[in-house]
């Protein structure tokens, strides 16, 4: 197959080498209607099997250090996670160990244990409404109609577009009322638990930090960005008993979701590396605190090849 070769000639290694970082969420057990792109089980296994092929799959603790060195091997590529979803503990780790491969997953330490992310607040108080028609006009967010499946997905598109950057507090008291308007019960075993990030840990894979409530960092005061990352990351160290060296920014769009002070605050607070959500690869001389990501959603082995080529063909990163 000609894909190897092409990805050796992108992705050579030393100091011409790229690495390619994945990001995920979730992966759910089965496939879901509302979300039909979302990555569930037999769809991650598929994938996770090219990757093995294909790449080096390597810690992206190990892939930074090669990074900084100019000793990536060929090929090299990390698989990461955001948030701390459950089924990355129940689903993909299994999936993982099979394929024999590694990832590193960052916690929003905020939602463990019982919590519930904003946006999930808002999913699946559309998902169970029973209403034909929601009215959100006294919070200012319109009426939504959820008369099927692409009325739902249109009424969730618009509602995260909404909150998405208002404040975090702001962000939680919103979904609040929208659950009560839908008179919606909302689920509260979405995110793992603190034990389940630790048998995550123990089984080989990578924790990193999140922040605590996963606020966009560029809209807050300094005070306020070193609190978000310093609680989260003396969480996990306490949890895991080991130091936690890498970080991911909330959203991760440099210059929209963070600031190169959001950088200096980062690296000041004792990590390693950082990785934002701004596609390509990152090369030689790239930012350790700025490593790009991106989200492979193709569900065919060719489209899914063309787009790893494609990533690696990116420009280098520039600064927010």
């Amino acid at each position: 197959m000609l894909l190897k070769p092409m990805l050796q000639c992108l992705s050579p290694g030393g100091a011409r080498g790229r690495l390619s970082v994945l990001i995920f969420h979730r992966v759910l057990p089965e496939p879901d209607a509302l979300f039909p792109q979302e990555m569930h089980a037999r769809r991650f296994d598929s994938l996770c099997g090219w990757l093995a092929a294909w790449f080096n799959v390597l810690p992206l603790d190990q892939a930074a250090l090669h990074l900084k060195a100019g000793t990536l091997p060929a090929r090299a590529a990390c698989l990461t996670f955001d948030d701390g979803y459950a089924d990355n503990y129940r689903v993909a780790l299994p999936i993982l160990r099979r394929h024999g491969l590694g990832a590193t997953f960052f916690i929003a330490t905020g939602f463990l244990d019982g919590g519930r992310m904003w946006n999930d607040s808002i999913i699946e108080s559309i998902r169970a409404c029973q209403r034909p028609v929601l009215d959100l006009s006294g919070l200012g967010l319109g009426r939504h109609k959820l008369g099927g499946v692409h009325e739902r997905q249109a009424a969730i598109a618009a509602l995260i577009a909404q909150i998405k950057y208002r404040p975090a507090p702001q962000r939680v008291a919103m979904t609040e009322q929208i659950a009560l308007l839908a008179q919606v019960a909302l689920p509260h075993g979405l995110m793992m638990t603190s034990q389940e990030v630790l048998a995550m840990h123990r089984a080989g894979m990578t924790i990193g930090a999140h922040t605590v409530s996963h606020p966009i960092l560029a809209q807050l005061a300094d005070d306020e960005v070193r609190s978000e990352i310093q609680i989260g990351k003396k969480f996990l160290e306490q949890l895991l008993d080991e130091r936690v060296s890498l970080f991911a920014y909330p959203n991760g769009k440099p210059g929209e979701d963070y600031t190169r002070r959001s950088v200096e605050l980062v690296r000041s607070l004792g990590f390693d590396a950082a990785v934002s959500t701004r596609w390509g690869a990152s090369g030689v001389g790239d930012d350790l605190y700025q490593i790009r990501r991106f989200t492979p959603w193709d569900t065919s082995r060719l489209r899914f090849g063309a787009r790893m080529l494609n990533n690696l063909r990116h420009s280098r990163f520039a600064e927010p």
